[in-house]
């Protein structure tokens, strides 16, 4: 069957949570933080990061977004496909999580990669705070506009991923007690059997 590889801390959470939500026919291999540049890995993902889904073909697919799109539609019901209202708007929620607000964690992660000195450092993650605060405003009130327990008014893979980063706002100067919508949000999600399934397959624990 497929492998999915995952770490703790990363977004590969997402992707753990979607298979257990599906209840997917895919080995959950959770690495040690490091085995991701150890050159077994690296031979399977060159980018040396997680997640990343090894098939029995030899096949190799990476991108949290394109692992999800995968599993809805191979494992999925109607409402993952992508000419379904649900689906478009999950493409669209999760377009946003990866490539914008994920993003924006960067300088958060690994300032040095953006600056040198330590005073541009601190300018840089000042500037990633700012864009992220503004993120999490608009989740926030899309998450209100919604008026549901899901972020897309019916449960997607958007919840997963969405999850990660509320978690990830816990490593910020920013609170998520500036968020109550979305911290109920969190806190439903971490009594979700999937997402305890998930956590405990990659040795990580509710906040």
């Amino acid at each position: 069957m497929p492998t999915l590889y995952t770490m703790p801390g990363t977004c590969a959470l997402a992707t753990n949570i979607a298979v257990a939500w599906l209840d997917a026919p895919v080995e959950v291999k959770n690495m040690a933080y490091g085995d991701h540049k150890k050159d077994e890995y690296l031979a399977i993902n060159p980018k040396g990061k997680v997640p990343a889904v090894a098939f029995e073909d030899g096949d190799v697919l990476t991108e949290a977004a394109a692992i999800l799109s995968w599993l809805g539609a191979e494992y999925g019901t109607e409402g993952y496909a992508r000419d379904k209202v649900l689906g478009r708007k999950e493409a669209e929620a999760l377009s946003y999580l990866t490539s914008e607000v994920h993003a924006d964690f960067g300088p958060h992660f690994a300032a040095k990669t953006y600056a040198e000195s330590n005073d541009a450092q601190d300018e840089v993650k000042a500037a990633a705070y700012d864009k992220l605060r503004k993120h999490f405003e608009r989740l926030e009130a899309n998450f209100q506009e919604a008026d549901s327990e899901w972020y897309l008014s019916e449960r997607s893979f958007a919840d997963a991923y969405l999850y990660v980063v509320t978690r990830w706002i816990e490593q910020t100067p920013l609170s998520i007690d500036d968020y109550p919508t979305l911290r109920a949000f969190r806190t439903r999600m971490q009594e979700d059997e999937g997402v305890k399934q998930a956590l405990a397959r990659q040795d990580m624990e509710p906040l």
